[in-house]
């Protein structure tokens, strides 16, 4: 069966703390260079690399268990020695386990704030980078675009998504509660990528001070037009560091962008720091550091709001949803398997009319050939349309095999020679 080849490798917040996540962690160049790797390499005919701050996963359509060598595959992009040790951080999935665990991920159920919207965009990327690497095929790109149509589901007949619970709300909520400590607050954002401009937007309801700090000066201009926010050139972090009481950085980078040696030692007062980012963008240092208290990510997943709650009464629902596109799709993978004994037996027949239409219309005028050729062809449909639906039923009870074998018998499709 098709998705009995579909499988996971999947590293997560549930097994991984940020320290072994922001290791393991790739960005988008890198995620496209080892899709060209996995599919030069590895014997795949699809796949899909996720990778967010919560998790790093990738998904693949093989007969064989390859999950060593792309985590290998990973470690070796990633500048890693011994990935064996940190396979144990690794949750594999087979066949419907790892379709299962691909719609709850990108749905919101298996995120840490539950019903976390951004994932949605982040899955679509991902399998926007896998269509580019021709690593998207039918099977990959029905099973997606049933999880986009779930996902749409779930917003239109369900409260899952309601209310704003997601990380950079959970942040814009810590920062007001930080806030209310602070004499005349003044909130920096360090990075407006999507997280950081959700938190941008979601400061923008509130009366606080918020300056943006981005490496795009033109991003950051359009973002604080939008929001009604300041704009600090990047070339003066270090001189807004030193100037705000709360900070939230969510940079992409490798390596931690904020460190001890961007505040001045003789700096007035205590800071708040908010790191949304896997890698870490604040150096872990600065937590223990007199004057700073530092927030990561998985602590700001542990505060999001009672929306989330809420959110959890829906659950059920969303479930359900789940079970009926995965049954849906069930369906089609087994009708794909029948799909190549319908083509050759409709192959069969329409030589059969050919062949005989030739036979007997040699000397025939114009109006018997058109007469003969409608005929023809209805009697072919109607004697094809009965074996196709019962193939297809067959499918559905798990018993096409037999009736592929008996049609083959009966047609000789596997020898006969059929137009293409």
């Amino acid at each position: 069966m098709i998705q009995g080849n579909f499988r996971a490798i999947s590293l997560s917040y549930k097994k991984a703390p940020v320290q072994i996540r922001e290791i393991i962690s790739i960005d988008q160049n890198t995620i496209k260079e080892l899709l060209g790797e996995i599919a030069s390499i590895l014997p795949v005919s699809e796949a899909l690399i996720l990778s967010t701050c919560n998790r790093t996963e990738v998904y693949y359509s093989s007969e064989h268990n390859l999950d060593e060598e792309v985590v290998k595959l990973m470690a070796i992009k990633k500048g890693i020695d011994t990935s064996e040790s940190y396979f144990s951080y690794f949750q594999p999935f087979v066949g419907l386990k790892a379709i299962e665990h691909l719609f709850r991920v990108s749905l919101g159920l298996e995120a840490q704030v539950v019903g976390d919207l951004q994932i949605s965009n982040q899955v679509k990327h991902a399998y926007q980078w896998s269509a580019d690497a021709n690593l998207a095929g039918p099977f990959l790109h029905r099973l997606m675009h049933t999880i986009f149509f779930s996902s749409k589901r779930v917003v239109q007949e369900t409260s899952f998504r309601d209310g704003a619970a997601s990380v950079s709300y959970a942040a814009s909520e810590l920062v007001q509660s930080l806030a209310a400590t602070v004499v005349d607050p003044k909130v920096l954002i360090v990075g407006i990528g999507e997280i950081g401009a959700d938190v941008c937007r979601h400061l923008s309801e509130t009366q606080l001070s918020v300056s943006i700090c981005n490496r795009s000066l033109d991003k950051a201009q359009t973002l604080a037009l939008e929001c009604g926010q300041e704009v600090i050139d990047f070339n003066d972090l270090d001189q807004a560091l030193n100037s705000h009481d709360i900070v939230i950085s969510s940079v992409a980078r490798s390596t931690p962008i904020i460190t001890k040696e961007n505040f001045a030692p003789t700096a007035i007062g205590f800071k708040y720091l908010i790191d949304l980012s896997i890698p870490r963008s604040i150096h872990p240092e600065l937590g223990n550091t007199n004057g700073f208290t530092l927030f990561n990510i998985d602590e700001i997943s542990e505060k999001a709001s009672a929306a989330v709650e809420k959110r959890k009464a829906s659950i059920p629902n969303v479930e359900a949803i789940i079970h009926e596109a995965i049954g849906e799709l069930e369906d089609w993978s087994k009708e794909m398997e029948v799909s190549p004994t319908i083509h050759k037996l409709k192959n069969a027949l329409e030589q059969i009319r050919q062949e005989e239409l030739t036979k007997h219309l040699k000397n025939a005028s114009p109006e018997i050939e058109e007469f003969a050729e409608r005929f023809s062809k209805s009697i072919t449909q109607k004697i094809i349309k009965l074996p196709v639906l019962q193939l297809k039923a067959a499918c559905k009870r798990g018993e096409a095999e037999t009736l592929i074998d008996l049609l083959n018998d009966l047609f000789d499709l596997d020898n006969k020679t059929v137009q293409k």
